[in-house]
């Protein structure tokens, strides 16, 4: 079993968090998502594992909840404050890019895009954005040295 970075995030920037319980990140690309929000001076509010959004399994047909990774406020470049939901995942769960993906591989990426479909009709009732960063998008960040994998 692979081994994940996994701990309490304790925020410097305590004005903008907004969570109701400590941040816990299961990973290091969730810590490193936790630290852009803490740090950077777009981000004017964020929380973790905030809200719960009902959604149908296509595995089982029955109900589930599915609480997103991050609820993020931030201020685009016009100064307009931008609420987003959040998920990281790898890229490998998010688009199954071979016929060679295994049934466990299908049936995960099946069932996050349940979770996403949900997510997005939540978020458009709610007035946010709903969003899926991958690796490739928390690394990359304008480097194009970057290698795809």
């Amino acid at each position: 079993m692979a081994n994940y970075a996994q701990g309490i995030f304790t925020p410097k920037n305590l004005q903008k968090y907004v969570g109701k319980h400590k941040p816990k990140y299961r990973s290091g690309w969730e810590l490193t998502f936790m630290t852009f929000c803490d740090t950077h001076k777009s981000v004017t509010h964020w929380a973790s594992e905030s809200m719960s959004i009902p959604y149908r399994s296509p595995l089982d047909g029955k109900m589930h909840m599915y609480i997103p990774d991050f609820f993020v406020v931030y201020q685009n470049k016009f100064g307009k404050a931008i609420a987003e939901v959040v998920e990281i995942k790898p890229k490998k769960q998010s688009l199954i890019e071979s016929r060679t993906a295994s049934a466990r591989d299908r049936a995960v990426v099946a069932v996050n895009h349940a979770k996403w479909q949900a997510a997005t009709a939540y978020c458009k009732m709610q007035g946010f954005a709903f969003r899926v960063l991958t690796e490739q998008d928390i690394f990359h960040n304008g480097n194009p040295n970057y290698k795809k994998k």
